[in-house]
């Protein structure tokens, strides 16, 4: 039985895990959405260009549940090209027919929808949802998702006065479809044209490195409350460091984990990662304050055109942001910086979060490894003409019927139980390998990264010990 699926799309490795199994119970409450996603014309850049809308929104709008409700969300794809959703770091466990990943189940066709259908059984926390076919991320369709306990069990910190929702990510004004078709070309993407704060560009707190007309985002906040941020890094390939200017960053939580609640001046966040940060809006209101989001592991000074800015605005401000922005982090000479970062988030384990160890939160020392895969990152490689990512040597072709439906109907060949658990020396392929794994064992996965950049890692429907959506 498959129960770990790989799949790589060009240039981005993504490694989906999927439970097979059944519905969700019909008997915890039901939150429903109807979500049309289409093409719109946005100038977030100041250049008109088309990108994908869910509800006539970008950013789309947010999905709000709470533990164990089950979601329904009917998807109109009104685009000229296949579609799926999915769902970052939300477990299906209990259902990998909805998980919005090709290798499991069937795109939705131009002018169809599909009603996906599945319950966020035992957790909490903040995640996204984002197209997972041919690219379209980098044109939009994503939004935040989160789910909140139930109001039987405690938050491990006060309420917050409000709750906000903040994407950040690299773009480009090419389409999805000429980034694509680039590529495939073995083309280089190159420098994204901006970054972008809930889909908008930069304030402009440089007259010569932003130009005029090109609308920001504003945060508004009242003097004395806390907030909770809840911030997702949405982009393509930019790690981006987060900043609010003047004010700290306590980590709360990180994709379904209360953390141990630490103050940072800055953050960095991978592609693919989402945070919680609490912050106490306790400053002087003279003025507004700048919120940023800038390129890291970059030569920074060719990448500062790209930077991310929107404001904090207290309501009894008296003016708007100025002067300098915040400084990134100073690591020059300290290139383990970020990692260390990383390092230092620790779990709050007396917190009511997830579970999702069998054997106990605190048993994972006596955990009996199953199985141990390597999987190896290289710089991506021309494979029968095309630009290509790999894992082992092996990327991964799309499956004519998915693994799902390959189980159910007994269709032989639809994919190979044959991934190498380690690095080969071989030529690298195109091939539909996929991991054999042992239902409800305990597999260790470790990331030798290769390439000349960040990677970041996508394992979906599962929590992780030791982990966080984006792996390096």
């Amino acid at each position: 039985m498959a129960l770990f699926g790989l799949s790589l799309f060009t240039l981005f490795s993504l490694t989906h895990i999927a439970l097979l199994s059944t519905l969700c119970s019909a008997a915890d409450p039901i939150v429903s959405y109807d979500f049309r996603v289409s093409y719109i014309t946005a100038s977030p850049l100041g250049v008109p260009q088309r990108v994908i809308a869910v509800n006539e929104k970008f950013p789309g709008p947010p999905i709000n549940a709470t533990t164990n409700n089950n979601v329904v969300v009917n998807v109109h794809n009104e685009l000229d090209e296949d579609l799926l959703l999915t769902w970052s770091g939300i477990q299906m466990r209990r259902n990998s027919w909805q998980d919005g990943v090709l290798g499991t189940n069937c795109p939705i066709p131009p002018k169809w929808n599909w009603t996906y259908q599945f319950q966020v059984k035992d957790q909490i926390g903040s995640f996204f949802y984002f197209p997972s076919l041919n690219f379209q991320r980098a044109a939009g369709g994503f939004g935040s998702f989160h789910i909140n306990n139930r109001e039987i069990i405690a938050i491990p910190f006060n309420k917050p006065d409000g709750d906000i929702f903040i994407t950040i990510g690299d773009w480009y004004t090419r389409n999805h479809t000429a980034l694509r078709t680039a590529l495939d070309a073995g083309k280089d993407l190159g420098m994204p044209d901006g970054v972008l704060i809930n889909g908008k560009g930069p304030y402009q707190y440089n007259n010569t490195l932003v130009p005029d007309g090109i609308q920001f985002e504003t945060i508004n906040v009242d003097p004395g409350k806390t907030y909770r941020l809840r911030v997702h890094n949405v982009g393509i390939s930019t790690s981006l460091n987060f900043r609010i200017q003047s004010h700290n960053l306590l980590l709360a939580e990180t994709e379904g984990h209360y953390t141990m609640q630490q103050n940072y001046t800055n953050f960095d966040i991978h592609v693919g990662q989402s945070y919680s940060f609490l912050i106490t809006t306790d400053q002087n209101a003279s003025s507004d304050y700048y919120i940023v989001a800038s390129a890291r592991f970059v030569n920074e000074s060719l990448w500062q055109r790209v930077t991310g800015v929107a404001v904090l605005h207290y309501s009894n401000s008296k003016g708007p942001a100025s002067g300098a922005l915040p400084d990134p982090p100073n690591d020059v000479y300290d290139k383990t910086w970020s990692m260390n970062q990383a390092l230092s988030i620790r779990q709050n384990g007396s917190a009511s979060g997830a579970r999702p160890n069998p054997q106990g939160s605190f048993h994972y020392g006596s955990i009996n490894i199953t199985d141990t895969y390597v999987l190896k990152t290289v710089p991506p490689q021309i494979i029968n003409g095309k630009l290509r990512a790999t894992l082992n040597g092996i990327s991964f072709s799309n499956l004519t019927t998915p693994i799902r439906l390959a189980d159910q109907h007994k269709v032989r060949g639809a994919y190979k139980l044959d991934f190498p658990n380690k690095p080969l020396n071989r030529s690298f392929r195109n091939d539909i390998s996929v991991i054999n794994a042992t239902y409800k064992g305990f597999i260790e996965i470790i990331f030798q990264n290769n390439d000349t950049t960040v990677q970041s890692f996508h394992l979906d429907g599962y929590s992780f010990f030791f982990g966080w959506d984006g792996l390096w």
